[in-house]
């Protein structure tokens, strides 16, 4: 990625997360928090991060975010042809469903595509399927990428619209999310899989234990 592209690329980071932030502190009402002694930060809350969006899964069938978020998931939004990032965040984010899953925790790991162009239902599913037996691809049009990266304040640029081989710039947090209750908490490229599993199990628990 050249120079110019990573500053621009870290310029529009640094703006989301700042997002995320602001929406922390814009969203709460003043009701207790019951994920308070999870959090890292002043990060989380639902309301202005995330929302209903309609893309197409790996198995080419059209899907809503009710039909995908069913249990605590996390969302990462990339692209196959990455060369490097998401390969690792993937990875990662793999890594730490198959810690939670030995501890009894189901969370479902969930790769959407900003590539509209190359990243083909066929090809998300080969991705996907190396990355984790659990893990789901989404795609979708131009709109329906475009929407559903914007309701998560994330930012991807293609690089040189019409090659082939172009490098897509986009933001590399994780999103933890929950059925009903949206967007919980986010994770950069610095968390390791245990720490992501460690907080995550903190969120299930504190979910599971507020529908007691």
């Amino acid at each position: 990625m050249p120079l110019t592209a990573k500053t621009a690329a870290i310029a529009a980071t640094a703006l989301v997360v700042a997002g995320l932030g602001t929406a922390w502190f814009a969203t709460q009402s003043g009701d207790p928090d019951m994920f308070a002694q999870c959090r890292r930060g002043v990060v989380g809350g639902s309301g202005t991060i995330g929302g209903p969006f309609t893309l197409v899964s790996e198995t080419g069938e059209t899907v809503t975010d009710a039909d995908v978020i069913t249990k605590p998931s996390l969302l990462y939004f990339g692209y196959t042809y990455c060369p490097d990032v998401c390969p690792l965040d993937n990875s990662r984010n793999a890594e730490a469903v198959s810690l939670l899953d030995e501890r009894g925790y189901d969370v479902t790991p969930v790769f959407i595509s900003v590539d509209t162009e190359r990243d083909t239902p066929e090809l998300l599913r080969e991705f996907t399927d190396i990355m984790h037996p659990k893990m789901l691809g989404l795609t979708g049009s131009p709109e329906q990428v475009a929407a559903a990266s914007k309701a998560y304040r994330t930012y991807f640029k293609v690089q040189t619209p019409g090659d082939p081989y172009t490098l897509i710039d986009h933001s590399t947090q994780t999103y933890l999310v929950f059925p009903q209750i949206g967007f919980v908490e986010f994770f950069n490229r610095d968390a390791t899989p245990d720490d992501m599993a460690n907080q995550v199990a903190c969120f299930v628990d504190a979910w599971n234990g507020a529908q007691k």
